[in-house]
Protein backbone atom coordinates (compact mmCIF):
# COMPACT_ATOMS: atom_id res chain seq x y z
CA UNK A 1 0.00 0.00 0.00
CA UNK A 2 1.48 3.32 -1.08
CA UNK A 3 1.40 6.30 1.24
CA UNK A 4 -0.49 9.28 -0.19
CA UNK A 5 1.48 12.51 0.26
CA UNK A 6 0.79 16.04 -0.92
CA UNK A 7 4.39 17.11 -1.55
CA UNK A 8 7.79 15.41 -1.43
CA UNK A 9 11.11 17.28 -1.59
CA UNK A 10 14.32 15.52 -2.60
CA UNK A 11 17.69 17.18 -3.08
CA UNK A 12 21.31 16.26 -3.72
CA UNK A 13 20.58 12.85 -5.21
CA UNK A 14 23.74 13.14 -7.39
CA UNK A 15 22.71 10.62 -10.03
CA UNK A 16 25.72 9.63 -12.12
CA UNK A 17 28.11 9.35 -9.18
CA UNK A 18 29.27 6.38 -7.14
CA UNK A 19 27.91 7.92 -3.94
CA UNK A 20 24.27 7.97 -5.04
CA UNK A 21 21.99 5.47 -3.29
CA UNK A 22 19.71 4.98 -6.28
CA UNK A 23 18.37 1.54 -5.27
CA UNK A 24 17.14 2.86 -1.95
CA UNK A 25 15.65 5.94 -3.62
CA UNK A 26 13.65 3.79 -6.05
CA UNK A 27 12.33 1.81 -3.09
CA UNK A 28 11.23 5.02 -1.41
CA UNK A 29 9.62 6.45 -4.55
CA UNK A 30 7.71 3.21 -5.11
CA UNK A 31 6.32 3.40 -1.57
CA UNK A 32 4.61 6.79 -1.98
CA UNK A 33 1.92 8.41 -4.10
CA UNK A 34 2.66 12.15 -4.07
CA UNK A 35 0.70 14.98 -5.67
CA UNK A 36 3.99 16.70 -6.51
CA UNK A 37 7.70 15.96 -6.27
CA UNK A 38 10.21 18.78 -5.95
CA UNK A 39 13.77 17.89 -6.95
CA UNK A 40 15.59 20.69 -5.18
CA UNK A 41 18.92 20.79 -7.01
CA UNK A 42 21.86 18.47 -7.76
CA UNK A 43 19.53 15.69 -8.87
CA UNK A 44 21.88 14.73 -11.72
CA UNK A 45 25.52 15.47 -10.98
CA UNK A 46 26.66 17.06 -14.23
CA UNK A 47 29.99 18.14 -12.73
CA UNK A 48 31.14 14.57 -12.15
CA UNK A 49 29.04 12.79 -14.78
CA UNK A 50 30.89 10.17 -16.85
CA UNK A 51 29.49 8.29 -19.83
CA UNK A 52 30.93 5.02 -18.56
CA UNK A 53 29.18 5.29 -15.19
CA UNK A 54 25.41 5.20 -15.40
CA UNK A 55 24.15 2.05 -13.61
CA UNK A 56 20.76 0.54 -14.28
CA UNK A 57 19.61 1.64 -10.82
CA UNK A 58 20.21 5.28 -11.79
CA UNK A 59 18.12 4.83 -14.94
CA UNK A 60 15.47 3.17 -12.79
CA UNK A 61 15.15 6.39 -10.77
CA UNK A 62 14.43 8.32 -13.98
CA UNK A 63 11.90 5.73 -15.17
CA UNK A 64 10.15 5.74 -11.80
CA UNK A 65 9.73 9.52 -11.92
CA UNK A 66 8.43 9.32 -15.50
CA UNK A 67 5.86 6.74 -14.37
CA UNK A 68 4.83 9.09 -11.56
CA UNK A 69 4.29 11.88 -14.11
CA UNK A 70 2.14 9.66 -16.33
CA UNK A 71 0.06 8.86 -13.24
CA UNK A 72 -0.60 12.54 -12.52
CA UNK A 73 2.31 13.67 -10.33
CA UNK A 74 3.83 17.07 -11.09
CA UNK A 75 7.64 17.14 -11.04
CA UNK A 76 9.48 20.39 -10.32
CA UNK A 77 13.18 20.25 -11.13
CA UNK A 78 14.91 23.13 -9.35
CA UNK A 79 18.45 23.78 -10.48
CA UNK A 80 21.50 23.47 -8.23
CA UNK A 81 25.21 24.07 -8.68
CA UNK A 82 25.94 20.54 -9.97
CA UNK A 83 23.19 20.83 -12.60
CA UNK A 84 23.61 24.54 -13.23
CA UNK A 85 23.60 24.04 -17.01
CA UNK A 86 19.82 23.69 -16.73
CA UNK A 87 19.62 27.30 -15.58
CA UNK A 88 19.75 28.17 -19.28
CA UNK A 89 16.29 26.60 -19.66
CA UNK A 90 14.87 27.37 -16.22
CA UNK A 91 11.48 28.46 -17.52
CA UNK A 92 10.89 25.24 -19.47
CA UNK A 93 7.73 23.20 -19.01
CA UNK A 94 7.15 19.81 -20.62
CA UNK A 95 3.70 18.68 -19.55
CA UNK A 96 3.91 17.86 -15.83
CA UNK A 97 7.69 18.56 -15.74
CA UNK A 98 8.72 22.07 -14.70
CA UNK A 99 12.33 23.31 -14.67
CA UNK A 100 12.85 26.31 -12.40
CA UNK A 101 15.59 28.04 -10.42
CA UNK A 102 13.25 28.61 -7.49
CA UNK A 103 9.64 27.97 -6.62
CA UNK A 104 6.98 29.53 -4.40
CA UNK A 105 3.90 27.51 -3.44
CA UNK A 106 0.97 28.28 -1.20
CA UNK A 107 0.48 25.21 0.97
CA UNK A 108 -2.27 25.14 3.55
CA UNK A 109 -2.57 28.93 3.30
CA UNK A 110 1.15 29.57 3.90
CA UNK A 111 3.86 30.77 1.53
CA UNK A 112 6.67 28.26 1.00
CA UNK A 113 9.87 29.26 -0.80
CA UNK A 114 11.99 26.51 -2.41
CA UNK A 115 15.50 26.86 -3.82
CA UNK A 116 18.70 24.80 -3.77
CA UNK A 117 20.82 27.20 -1.73
CA UNK A 118 24.13 27.50 -3.54
CA UNK A 119 23.46 31.22 -3.96
CA UNK A 120 24.61 31.55 -0.33
CA UNK A 121 27.82 29.67 -0.96
CA UNK A 122 30.81 32.00 -0.65
CA UNK A 123 33.13 29.57 -2.42
CA UNK A 124 30.68 29.21 -5.28
CA UNK A 125 30.40 32.97 -5.73
CA UNK A 126 34.09 33.81 -5.71
CA UNK A 127 36.07 30.66 -6.52
CA UNK A 128 33.96 28.26 -8.55
CA UNK A 129 36.96 26.17 -9.52
CA UNK A 130 37.62 25.41 -5.84
CA UNK A 131 34.04 24.27 -5.38
CA UNK A 132 34.27 22.01 -8.43
CA UNK A 133 37.53 20.54 -7.18
CA UNK A 134 35.84 19.99 -3.84
CA UNK A 135 32.98 18.18 -5.56
CA UNK A 136 35.38 15.66 -7.14
CA UNK A 137 37.27 15.33 -3.87
CA UNK A 138 34.03 14.59 -2.06
CA UNK A 139 33.31 11.70 -4.42
CA UNK A 140 36.73 10.25 -3.57
CA UNK A 141 35.87 10.63 0.10
CA UNK A 142 32.70 8.63 -0.45
CA UNK A 143 34.73 5.77 -1.96
CA UNK A 144 37.26 5.97 0.87
CA UNK A 145 34.43 6.08 3.40
CA UNK A 146 32.87 2.91 1.95
CA UNK A 147 36.21 1.06 2.08
CA UNK A 148 36.86 2.14 5.67
CA UNK A 149 33.29 1.26 6.66
CA UNK A 150 33.84 -2.24 5.27
CA UNK A 151 36.95 -2.67 7.42
CA UNK A 152 35.20 -1.12 10.41
CA UNK A 153 32.26 -3.52 10.05
CA UNK A 154 34.66 -6.47 9.78
CA UNK A 155 36.21 -5.53 13.10
CA UNK A 156 32.82 -4.98 14.70
CA UNK A 157 33.01 -1.20 15.14
CA UNK A 158 30.03 -0.31 12.93
CA UNK A 159 29.78 2.38 10.28
CA UNK A 160 30.97 5.96 10.45
CA UNK A 161 31.00 8.84 8.00
CA UNK A 162 34.54 9.97 7.33
CA UNK A 163 33.43 12.07 4.37
CA UNK A 164 30.86 13.93 6.45
CA UNK A 165 33.43 14.75 9.13
CA UNK A 166 36.10 15.88 6.66
CA UNK A 167 33.63 17.81 4.54
CA UNK A 168 32.39 19.70 7.57
CA UNK A 169 35.88 20.53 8.80
CA UNK A 170 37.00 21.71 5.36
CA UNK A 171 33.93 23.84 4.87
CA UNK A 172 34.42 25.32 8.31
CA UNK A 173 38.06 26.13 7.52
CA UNK A 174 37.23 28.11 4.34
CA UNK A 175 33.97 29.55 5.69
CA UNK A 176 32.17 27.37 3.13
CA UNK A 177 28.69 27.46 4.58
CA UNK A 178 28.90 31.07 5.81
CA UNK A 179 26.06 30.69 8.22
CA UNK A 180 23.91 29.16 5.51
CA UNK A 181 20.79 28.50 7.53
CA UNK A 182 20.57 31.91 9.20
CA UNK A 183 21.15 33.65 5.87
CA UNK A 184 18.32 31.66 4.26
CA UNK A 185 15.93 32.28 7.13
CA UNK A 186 16.59 36.00 7.43
CA UNK A 187 16.13 36.49 3.70
CA UNK A 188 12.88 34.48 3.80
CA UNK A 189 11.58 36.67 6.64
CA UNK A 190 12.55 39.75 4.64
CA UNK A 191 10.60 38.44 1.64
CA UNK A 192 7.56 37.56 3.74
CA UNK A 193 7.64 33.77 3.44
CA UNK A 194 6.41 31.40 6.13
CA UNK A 195 8.76 28.54 5.16
CA UNK A 196 12.07 28.30 3.32
CA UNK A 197 13.14 24.94 1.89
CA UNK A 198 16.74 24.30 0.79
CA UNK A 199 19.22 21.56 -0.05
CA UNK A 200 22.89 21.94 -0.99
CA UNK A 201 24.60 21.44 2.37
CA UNK A 202 23.48 17.80 2.84
CA UNK A 203 22.21 18.53 6.34
CA UNK A 204 18.57 17.40 6.84
CA UNK A 205 16.79 19.63 9.29
CA UNK A 206 13.57 21.34 10.36
CA UNK A 207 13.97 24.33 12.66
CA UNK A 208 12.25 27.55 13.56
CA UNK A 209 13.81 31.00 13.63
CA UNK A 210 12.71 34.41 14.83
CA UNK A 211 14.20 37.89 14.64
CA UNK A 212 12.90 41.42 15.15
CA UNK A 213 11.22 41.34 11.71
CA UNK A 214 9.29 38.09 12.07
CA UNK A 215 9.60 34.31 12.11
CA UNK A 216 10.06 31.47 9.63
CA UNK A 217 10.44 27.69 9.49
CA UNK A 218 13.60 26.42 7.78
CA UNK A 219 13.66 22.98 6.18
CA UNK A 220 16.48 21.11 4.46
CA UNK A 221 15.82 17.85 2.64
CA UNK A 222 19.34 16.50 3.14
CA UNK A 223 20.65 14.14 0.43
CA UNK A 224 20.70 10.61 -1.02
CA UNK A 225 24.45 10.16 -0.72
CA UNK A 226 24.90 9.88 3.04
CA UNK A 227 21.69 10.72 4.91
CA UNK A 228 19.04 9.26 2.54
CA UNK A 229 16.37 11.75 3.58
CA UNK A 230 13.40 13.63 2.15
CA UNK A 231 10.85 16.19 3.26
CA UNK A 232 7.18 15.26 3.21
CA UNK A 233 4.13 17.52 3.44
CA UNK A 234 0.89 15.68 4.20
CA UNK A 235 -1.38 18.66 3.56
CA UNK A 236 -1.14 19.99 7.12
CA UNK A 237 2.44 19.74 8.34
CA UNK A 238 5.99 18.95 7.26
CA UNK A 239 8.03 15.97 8.42
CA UNK A 240 11.52 14.63 7.74
CA UNK A 241 11.69 11.15 6.22
CA UNK A 242 14.79 9.04 6.96
CA UNK A 243 15.33 5.83 5.02
CA UNK A 244 17.30 4.35 7.92
CA UNK A 245 14.17 4.59 10.08
CA UNK A 246 11.95 2.90 7.46
CA UNK A 247 12.13 -0.66 8.75
CA UNK A 248 9.73 -2.08 6.16
CA UNK A 249 11.71 -0.80 3.17
CA UNK A 250 15.02 -1.90 4.67
CA UNK A 251 13.69 -5.40 5.34
CA UNK A 252 12.40 -5.62 1.76
CA UNK A 253 15.81 -4.51 0.51
CA UNK A 254 17.57 -7.22 2.54
CA UNK A 255 15.14 -9.85 1.27
CA UNK A 256 15.82 -8.88 -2.36
CA UNK A 257 19.57 -9.07 -1.76
CA UNK A 258 19.21 -12.54 -0.27
CA UNK A 259 17.08 -13.71 -3.20
CA UNK A 260 19.59 -12.26 -5.64
CA UNK A 261 22.47 -14.03 -3.89
CA UNK A 262 20.67 -17.39 -4.11
CA UNK A 263 19.85 -16.78 -7.79
CA UNK A 264 23.52 -16.19 -8.58
CA UNK A 265 24.65 -19.08 -6.43
CA UNK A 266 26.78 -17.15 -3.93
CA UNK A 267 26.41 -15.51 -0.57
CA UNK A 268 26.35 -11.79 0.05
CA UNK A 269 27.02 -9.99 3.31
CA UNK A 270 24.21 -7.73 4.39
CA UNK A 271 25.19 -4.94 6.78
Amino acid sequence: MKRTIDTVVLSDVHLGTVGCHAVELVQYLNSINPKRVILNGDFIDMWNFRKYYWPEAHMHVIRTLITMMTNGTDIYYLTGNHDEILRKVSSLQLGPLFIRDKLVLELNGEQVWFFHGDIFDITMKHSKWIAKLGGKGYELLILLNRWMNYLSMQFGYGKFSLSKKIKYSVKQAVNFIDDFEVTAMELAIEEGYDYVVCGHIHQPKIRGYENDSGSVIYLNSGDWVENLTALEFDGNEWSLYRYQDDVLLQNNHRLKLLMKSHTHGHRVMIG
